[in-house]
């Protein structure tokens, strides 16, 4: 059994296919780091994220999309993969 939280969660497997990272993505909430596995309440995450994808080619671009893979919950994911 993996220890990466994208296999242990699902998402790895369901929503995307195994991949390798190429570069670093860092998100943060009100100053507040993300790390894959992290839980927070809907008010923590109201406002704008801040991303930054990093790299050294300046002529890559990057796509950032963010699903709910298993919305309303994990039993009954009617909404899961909605475009938010």
């Amino acid at each position: 059994m993996s220890n990466d939280s994208l296999v242990t969660s699902r998402i790895v497997g369901d929503v995307l296919d195994p991949f390798r990272s190429t570069v670093d993505l860092t998100v943060l909430y009100d100053g507040r780091f993300v790390i894959n596995g992290m839980e927070f309440r809907s008010p923590a995450v109201s406002g704008k994220p801040s991303v930054e994808i990093g790299g050294d080619d300046i002529s890559v671009t990057y796509t950032l999309v963010m699903v709910d893979p298993d919305a309303p919950n994990p039993s009954n994911p009617t909404l899961r993969e909605y475009l938010h």
